[in-house]
């Protein structure tokens, strides 16, 4: 018998929270609870020339969060990191992610999208472009400082571009944490949490035409996730940089080599990345229809396993989504209004749970295929003794 992989249908989409400011990724934690990193919606402290608007300041606040949903229960868990918005609380930097490693301990990453030396010189607050330890969940502002990802940046400068960085995710696997910096173009990794960053690999920059002058201008890759693939491999996802065209944003393999080969192409403003437990990945697009273009419809992409066939899964719903997240149901968990302040929503897209099933000759489905189905089991090998036979059934949950 053989199971099919059907495309995934969602069932039912529900607001989880409301009124985040500025959510981005979003991880499960130990306890089972879901955990969203807010990047906060700035203050009136020190300021530095927004990354984003000409002429405009982004004013410093200890105004970032970390945020658990568990049982129903919505509540800041962690208060007081760092942040910087806008005066009306958009286009926030901040906390941009929260992982945890095989021992239950937390970690999150601070964005920063500029210079680090307007962190050390006009803001002199340390804590953006680092990666952290949070010390616990009990509601204040207690995390330590583990590794400057940013003085990275400053020393060495690996894409040769503008001196800039913005942690922007954070993967943790087999004790090594690994930072996109979206401003420095780079996959960084640190192993053990201590130390000084590696640099892993840089993304390519590739030329383009400015449709404002027809003059060719370098388009940076930005890049903005990173997830293991079932083959162990990182992939990384791009935003794509100025003029931020649509339908030019790729997937990266991280090969052998450290060296980074599309995967996969043709997607708008990737936000974040997700593979489900049968191999099909799952693409959050930032802006589908390209950032210039008036839209702030997201969109969420599914590619199969085989990689033939992509099937949009949601679009009209999503607003500027930021973060992605798989549970162990299979149902998809995805920050919403990512660069909102007091607006940003976590929602959950649920799966229809069909199974479907292929029992191959000479057995008949009805009369000989006798399974126990379990709606969240994975695919298994089930042995069932039949006729003085043992013949394999593989259980799929369609979850």
């Amino acid at each position: 018998m053989s199971a099919t992989v059907e495309t995934p249908q969602i069932s039912r989409i529900e607001v989880l929270a409301s009124g985040l400011d500025s959510p981005r990724k979003l991880n499960f934690g130990p306890d089972g609870a879901l955990y969203v990193a807010e990047a906060g919606r700035g203050g009136t402290g020190a300021s530095i020339p927004s990354p984003t608007q000409p002429g405009a300041s982004v004013f410093y606040g200890a105004t970032g969060a970390i945020t658990r949903i568990q049982n129903g229960v919505v509540k800041r868990v962690v208060t007081g990191l760092p942040s910087l918005a806008l005066p009306d609380g958009s286009d926030a930097a901040g906390v941009n992610d929260i992982e945890f490693d095989a021992y239950g301990n937390a970690y999150a990453i601070v964005g920063l999208a500029s210079n680090p030396a307007n962190r050390d010189n006009l803001l002199q607050v340390p804590d953006f472009s680092q990666l952290l330890a949070i010390n616990n969940f009990d509601g204040g502002a207690s995390w330590t400082r583990l590794s400057d990802f940013g003085a990275y940046e400053q020393n060495n400068n690996p894409d040769g571009q503008n001196v800039d960085t913005n942690l922007y995710d954070l993967l943790i696997a087999d004790n090594i944490a690994y930072v996109v910096d979206a401003g420095a173009n780079a996959l960084l990794f640190q192993r053990a949490f201590g130390g000084e960053p590696t640099l892993e690999t840089v993304f390519p920059t590739r030329t383009t035409t400015d449709p404002l002058t027809g003059e060719a201008v370098v388009r940076q890759p930005v890049p903005t996730s990173v997830t293991v693939g079932p083959d162990n491999a990182l992939y990384v996802g791009e935003l794509t940089g100025f003029p931020f065209q649509a339908e030019t944003a790729q997937v990266y393999r991280i090969n052998a080599e450290g060296q980074p080969e599309v995967y996969a192409g043709g997607f708008t403003h990737i936000a974040d990345l997700a593979f489900d437990k049968f191999g099909g990945l799952y693409v959050l697009e930032y802006d589908a229809d390209g950032i210039l273009n008036g839209s702030d419809a997201g969109a969420l992409i599914y590619v199969s396993p085989d990689g033939k066939t992509r099937t949009m899964i949601a679009d009209d719903e999503l607003i500027n989504p930021t973060g992605l997240e798989i549970g162990s149901d299979g149902d998809i968990y995805i920050s919403n209004k990512g660069f909102i302040a007091g607006q940003g929503e976590v929602l959950r897209l649920s799966l229809e749970k069909d199974i479907t099933f292929g029992c191959a000759p000479p057995y008949d489905l009805v009369k000989h295929c006798i399974m126990a189905i379990s709606a969240d089991s994975d695919l298994a090998n089930v042995y069932y003794p039949l006729l003085s036979h043992s013949f394999p059934v593989q259980l799929y949950s369609g979850a």
